[in-house]
């Protein structure tokens, strides 16, 4: 029906070639060729990572996970009763636990930047689904139009074939009718 991505561009996207993007033309080359053009965009970003990311992506996991919090919680229960109640003469870190501040500053300054790198990777990664998802959903849509346009001019063949075939048995009938009034007038 339509042999080249000029003819499906102007069919089914009102434009002409020239003004698609390079996604919609790789939408309309795969309908041609009828191929899929879903694919695992997971598998694309995980090749591409390198070990700072994977470790970023880790530590905010981690960072960012109940476990570390109740744990970190603990630590600061620890290192508070410890410093007050259990070592209170020879306390290395004794109140208002200046020492403690230092740590948890570093903490931070460290981890931000890191959880701040996942999130940007992340949004990066949500980018290329959301372009995946748009490429796919605008091949489902080119399908479904050229499904209902496959069974519009199949009906419309039906229909015309309908036509045919009461003409040919109207005929058939004015025939029959024909025979049976000469019938009746010879006898």
């Amino acid at each position: 029906m339509y042999k080249t991505i000029d003819d499906l561009a102007n069919r089914w996207l009102k434009r002409r070639s020239d003004g698609l993007s390079q996604l919609e033309s790789r939408v309309l080359q795969s309908t041609l060729e009828r191929t899929t053009i879903s694919r695992d965009t997971n598998k694309a970003v995980a090749f591409h990572q390198t070990f700072g990311d994977r470790l970023a992506d880790t530590i905010a996991r981690i960072g960012g996970s109940w476990s570390f919090i109740l744990g970190f919680l603990a630590f600061l229960v620890v290192w508070t009763v410890g410093n007050v109640w259990l070592l209170t003469r020879d306390a290395f870190d004794p109140y208002p636990f200046i020492f403690l501040n230092l740590v948890l500053s570093m903490v931070a300054a460290l981890q931000a930047p890191v959880i701040m790198m996942a999130q940007n990777r992340q949004t990066e990664r949500d980018r290329i689904d959301a372009a995946h998802d748009y490429e796919v959903n605008l091949k489902a849509e080119i399908e479904i139009m050229a499904l209902h346009e496959k069974l519009d001019e199949l009906r419309h063949s039906q229909i015309i074939g309908m036509r045919d075939e009461i003409v040919r048995l109207a005929e058939v009938v004015k025939r029959i009718d024909e025979r049976l009034a000469r019938q009746q007038s010879a006898s």
